[in-house]
């Protein structure tokens, strides 16, 4: 009777992430499949891609979609939720909670909450997703398929606890990706009967706009847990094995530039040089000029003095 209860639990699960939240135990590493089903049906589902066929409409609305949550993750979830590296207002914070949600990358305050217990405990035991402690694939996709890694420590976010909009789409983490979907599909149909001279239908722009892009942004965005702390170079010499990758900070609009972000996590720019391209905050910058943010935390000048006397010593020694 204990494994049924457990198994509805796991299910409930996928609709309310608090439930069952009380006994759920936020020290185990153990694979729970059940939990992560709808995860692995969502990699599934992009096989469909050979029955739907594919359009041009559909690969720009599906890069389109990818970049728009990209900045919604990167921005929010991370440079806002995470480390409060500037200001904006309520609304604003809840569009783009919404955005960054429909990512299916859960809750803004659940990725807040794990993401400041990684700079805590970056690349120690404690860090539930360094590939120094547990390999590639864990650092990449296996972390969040454990009980640890499905629970929240409400103590990290009492920050934004106050939110009762936040709380919710934290709470019911799949009702917006699931909204974003069934808006998509509906979309597709919409063009295929208005604009048919798009080529393309609800189900194809399901498949490739919501689906491929989803599991594309997911990849992309968690190669920064399973690349960056093994896979580029060192600027500083922080505590943990954080690098920068040029190519990794284009696939994910600046992010790449992980060691600068270890070194000054407070900072709403992680390119530390003009020639470090950093998209995101571009975009932030602009949204300051737009009156949508502001009080953009900026590089102060000892670290971007540090970092000018670091790159004359590594020009010196080469």
């Amino acid at each position: 009777m204990t494994h049924v209860n457990n198994w509805l639990t796991n299910i409930l699960r996928w609709f309310d992430s608090e439930a069952g939240s009380d006994h759920l135990d936020s020290s185990s590493r153990t694979f729970n499949l059940l939990r992560v089903l709808p995860f692995v049906g969502l990699h599934l589902a992009c096989l469909l891609a050979f029955f739907t066929g594919v359009s041009t409409f559909a690969i720009g609305f599906a890069i389109a979609f990818f970049l728009i949550r990209m900045f919604a993750i990167t921005g929010f979830y991370h440079r806002y939720f995470s480390h409060k590296t500037f200001k904006t207002s309520r609304t604003a914070q809840f569009i783009f909670a919404v955005l960054g949600a429909s990512a299916a990358q859960r809750g803004p305050l659940w990725w807040a909450a794990h993401h400041r217990h990684h700079h805590q405990y970056s690349d120690q035991p404690e860090d539930l997703h360094s590939p120094h402690h547990g390999g590639f694939w864990w650092a990449h996709a296996g972390w969040f398929t454990c009980d640890a890694g499905f629970a929240m420590n409400k103590k990290r976010v009492g920050d934004w606890l106050k939110f009762p909009e936040l709380r919710f789409i934290n709470r019911f983490d799949s009702l917006v990706p699931t909204a974003f979907a069934v808006l998509i599909y509906f979309l597709g149909e919409a063009l295929a009967a208005w604009a048919p001279g798009l080529n393309t239908n609800g189900p194809q722009l399901l498949v490739w706009g919501f689906i491929i892009s989803t599991v594309a942004l997911f990849h992309a965005t968690v190669s920064i847990n399973s690349l960056l702390h093994v896979w580029g170079k060192r600027r500083f010499d922080t505590e943990d094995d954080s690098r920068n990758n040029f190519w990794l900070a284009l696939l994910t609009l600046g992010e790449g530039w992980h060691n600068n972000h270890h070194r000054w996590p407070r900072s709403v720019r992680q390119g530390f040089r003009w020639y470090e391209i950093d998209i995101t905050y571009y975009g932030l910058w602009l949204l300051s000029k737009l009156g949508i943010v502001w009080d953009l935390n900026p590089i102060p000048e000892q670290i971007l003095e540090e970092t000018r006397q670091l790159d004359n010593q590594k020009r010196k020694r080469s």
